[in-house]
């Protein structure tokens, strides 16, 4: 391999390239594939000289990965002792999760550059480099000195390869083996596929070995049993023919988690587990393993009876359509979304003016088109944004006038965004359009000045729950939101491993959010089902790094509703939309100790 070749340094031909859109087919010296990862670099707004990193100071350690990697990664460590060269270990989103790194200067270097455990170095975030470009392409990838797009890290030479599940294709990290620009250049590429290739194989052998297990468990529950028989774990599902006609593939997902929580500590576990399409099964679960780690779980299962003689199938089959019949408009079964649809239902009949509250992003447009759907039925109502009078706050309230004497349904959104002047003149608008339907949308009632008491003008209101809360409701959701990004027919189906990684995570922008991930998503999966790699990055391990400033805003919120309701759990989850069940899940994901609440408001 000559370096020169496949490092140019001239820093003047780097300049001109990127002083502006990269072009295709440059003639360049940089190599095709290093103009097309910039070309993805410059598209994603990242900074030739920018050096900020993504980090995370608590992170996931994957174990399968580890498992197969360690022992690989160890004896290379040991081989190189104190030479010149680092080993980098990362995981499916590029974020690095061990680093061995040879000598004190190199590792000083790695230090300053930011090239260290808890770093995200997804391509998107830091520029071409070899574990978020080895990421991107699906491919081992080496680059060196100027071929980065960083400035920041042109010292550096490294080459990245993905770590892919031989038996699911799936990319479970990435290996990077990095050097300093001339020091061992023409060994590490070579080195890092022979580690790889270990690797692999060590993750078939280890996922063999899991799988053998499960099947073999799975034929002789089969062998004895009459009802349903499942053996899955995170990856992998068996079903005789009795359970494939009572789940679908959402229920992999809802199964694994339901016996994971319900064994704990112990091998056996017996009880009733809700499966999608709200059909009730009684259930026994079995853990599955060798004296070794777990290998899955084994399921037999009975469907609960409902009488009326039909098979589960054709019961499952009805209580879908009847579902999507009554849920189509507002989609999902968590406790927040059958209190919005009570809510709803009961200012269906009062005819008043109707406020809709939610944090941004929660579908408070979508409630008010639905609430006159369910009013009126007839065509779309007429949507004013109250950010349009910013503008032209006359034209706006002229707007809002014609609109409600013209009759019908008006929807106002953003209300409680409206200038102190232009808020009293709207209300008044308001009372004297009694022949006109009124919803409006805003953050919450209240608040101060014109704008807060401009939303008492509605008598009535219901509130759209944010997503954190209703992340049951994420199987019923993607099929809407996939819908309105494709033209496929059957709409692409969210996979076990992508549902998982999406309800763990707390979508501070709600199903605004949502909606763009599955978007991008469905773009990358080519119309097949939608994998976790898939997902955009930092969506793929179900961990978030500004979760910690959400944890500690939803840790508020709970303590407001508990103060407010005296400790009355019962109550307080009622005010917050969700089970009290998730409120005691809640508490004590967020440590808040219920003997030590904070003084009573008055």
């Amino acid at each position: 391999m000559d370096r020169d070749a496949q490092a140019p340094r001239s820093r003047g031909e780097r300049e001109r390239l990127l002083d502006g859109p990269v072009p295709h087919g440059s003639g360049s010296a940089f190599r095709q594939e290093i103009m097309s990862s910039w070309q993805r670099c410059q598209l994603v707004g990242v900074r030739p000289g920018g050096e900020e990193v993504p980090y995370q100071a608590e992170f996931e350690r994957p174990g399968r990965l580890l498992r197969a990697a360690g022992p690989v990664i160890a004896w290379l460590a040991e081989q190189l002792e104190d030479g010149p060269i680092s080993i980098l270990l990362a995981d499916s989103d590029a974020q690095i999760i061990e680093r061995h790194a040879g000598g004190r200067e190199l590792e000083n270097a790695l230090d300053k550059a930011l090239v260290s455990p808890g770093f995200l170095y997804a391509e998107e975030f830091t520029g071409t480099n070899g574990i978020g470009t080895a990421l991107e392409t699906g491919a081992p990838f080496l680059v060196s000195g100027a071929e980065h797009f960083r400035e920041n890290l042109q010292e550096f030479t490294c080459a990245g390869s993905p770590l892919k599940h031989p038996v699911s294709g799936k990319i479970e990290g990435i290996l990077d083996v990095t050097c300093r620009v001339g020091d061992n250049h023409r060994a590490i590429k070579p080195l890092v596929l022979a580690a790889v290739r270990e690797i692999e194989s060590r993750m078939y052998a280890d996922s063999s070995r899991r799988e053998q297990l499960l099947l073999e468990h799975f034929l002789r529950a089969n062998r004895r049993a009459s009802s349903a028989v499942i053996s899955l774990n995170e990856d992998v599902i068996i079903a005789n023919t009795a359970a494939s006609a009572l789940l679908d593939l959402s229920d992999q997902a809802v199964l694994w988690d339901w016996a994971c929580r319900v064994l704990g500590t112990g091998d056996e576990y017996t009880g009733e587990v809700r499966l999608s399409g709200d059909s009730v099964a009684q259930a026994r679960a079995t853990r599955v393993s060798d004296d070794g780690p777990m290998a899955g779980i084994m399921l037999e299962m009975r469907p609960r009876s409902c009488g009326d003689g039909r098979a589960p199938a054709a019961r499952r089959a009805a209580s879908r359509c009847d579902a999507d019949r009554a849920d189509a408009n507002l989609p999902g079964r968590s406790v927040a979304v059958r209190r919005l649809r009570d809510d709803v239902e009961a200012v269906l009949g009062t005819g008043r003016p109707v406020l809709v509250c939610g944090e941004p992003g929660t579908g408070k447009l979508h409630v008010a088109r639905y609430l006159h759907r369910r009013r009126d039925g007839r065509g779309e109502p007429v949507v004013l944004d109250a950010a349009a009078a910013r503008d032209d706050a006359d034209g706006w309230a002229a707007q809002v006038s014609h609109a409600l004497a013209a009759g019908g349904t008006v929807v106002l959104r953003h209300l409680d965004q409206l200038e102190p002047g232009l808020a009293e003149r709207t209300g008044s608008v308001i009372d004297s359009a009694p022949a006109a339907t009124v919803i409006a949308t805003a953050r919450a009632r209240g608040g101060p000045g014109p704008a807060g008491r401009l939303l008492d003008h509605f008598p009535f209101s219901v509130t759209a729950p944010p997503l954190r809360y209703r992340l049951d409701d994420l199987r019923d959701l993607a099929p809407v939101l996939l819908a309105a990004h494709t033209a496929q027919r059957p709409v692409p189906r969210l996979l076990p491993g992508t549902v998982r990684a999406l309800t763990a995570l707390d979508w501070p922008g709600n199903v605004r959010e949502l909606e763009a991930v599955l978007a991008t998503a469905v773009q990358r999966s080519l119309g097949s089902d939608i994998a976790q790699e898939h997902l955009p990055p930092g969506y793929r391990s179900g961990t978030r790094a500004d979760g910690a400033a959400l944890r500690r805003a939803e840790r508020d919120v709970i303590l407001e509703a508990l103060t407010e309701t005296r400790g009355n759990k019962l109550a307080a989850a009622e005010r917050l939309g969700i089970a009290r069940s998730t409120l005691y899940r809640k508490m004590r994901m967020l440590g808040i100790d219920e003997k030590h609440l904070p003084a009573t408001r008055r």
